[in-house]
């Protein structure tokens, strides 16, 4: 689209913070994790000490990863503005045949179809129009999606790590654990269909939980 190109200047007209793709790929992302801790605690021989060593642990390690994707993402978002930024000084700066060009190699395939020279060259004279620079590449909205990236992967550890605090069984606290993660995996997959517009988003929330279960096989396997 056009406003991957222009000078760095953030659309800001959401009003909920990240997307729902960056809000459920976290929860499934610290669901899995969080998966993974549990899954080794014994059935046959755990104790209370053990179970309290695996949930601590599930817990640290979501805190420990829930703060490096939230840096990431900061990072993510000021390496892209810049990128942008640099790209529209180019833009600028070129001949306006060679500045087209650039501006169509940035527009995604279905769009740049669609897009004919009078479009690129409106495209390029609001750039040239445009101040550049005039935008900082780090906003607190950055900051404030980024706590809530962190608060997404740490919050998506206690309900599957609550069963083994209020069920002394432990295999019964496994089962009812391993419930949650497919009812939450689910959801996940329903709430990307939604957004997606799929004509049956349940379905979707069934491959969710279907791949959700093979992925966190595959992680125990590989040692996760």
């Amino acid at each position: 689209m056009a406003a991957n190109i222009q000078v760095g200047v953030e659309q800001h007209a959401r009003s909920r913070l990240l997307d729902p793709v960056d809000r459920i790929s976290e929860i499934v992302f610290g669901l899995i994790m969080a998966v993974t801790f549990v899954g080794s605690i014994s059935v046959a021989t755990a104790g209370s000490e053990d179970v309290r060593t695996a949930t601590a642990s599930a817990l640290g390690c979501n805190l420990a990863w829930g703060l490096v994707d939230a840096v990431m993402y900061v990072i993510r978002n000021l390496t892209e503005r810049t990128r942008r930024r640099r790209l529209a000084q180019r833009i600028v700066e070129c001949a306006p045949e060679t500045a087209r060009n650039m501006i169509a190699q940035e527009l995604p395939p279905g769009i740049v179809d669609i897009t004919g020279p009078k479009e690129l060259e409106a495209m390029r004279q609001r750039l040239v129009a445009a101040q550049l620079g005039s935008s900082p590449l780090v906003t607190s909205r950055d900051f404030l999606e980024a706590v809530g990236v962190f608060l997404l992967v740490v919050l998506a550890t206690f309900p599957l790590v609550v069963p083994f605090l209020l069920i002394d069984d432990v295999a019964m606290a496994k089962h009812v654990s391993r419930f949650l993660a497919f009812v939450m995996l689910f959801v996940a997959g329903y709430g990307l269909g939604r957004h997606a517009g799929h004509p049956n988003p349940l379905r979707l929330g069934a491959a969710m939980a279907v791949f959700g279960a093979v992925l966190i096989l595959a992680v125990i396997a590989l040692g996760g």
